[in-house]
């Protein structure tokens, strides 16, 4: 299942700078718009992991998963 994110972009200078909308602290620069799109995605896939492991283990052993809907 692939979930959307929304990716804000613009050129300043010579590089390329966006941020991932719904993910604080996602965000990257580079020299043209497609490595721009390529590294956001990347760094985004790493923080969602992240994340993830991160309340793994602070739930330890005894805990639900559950689908949330916004």
């Amino acid at each position: 299942m692939s979930k959307q994110f929304t990716a804000i972009i613009k050129k300043e200078d010579d590089w390329w700078i966006g941020w991932i909308e719904e993910v604080p602290g996602v965000n990257c620069q580079e020299k043209t718009k497609e490595e721009l799109l390529e590294s956001l995605k990347i760094t985004l896939k790493e923080a969602l992991e992240f994340n993830r492991q991160e309340a793994l283990s602070a739930a330890g052993s005894d805990f639900n998963e559950e689908p949330i809907a916004v």
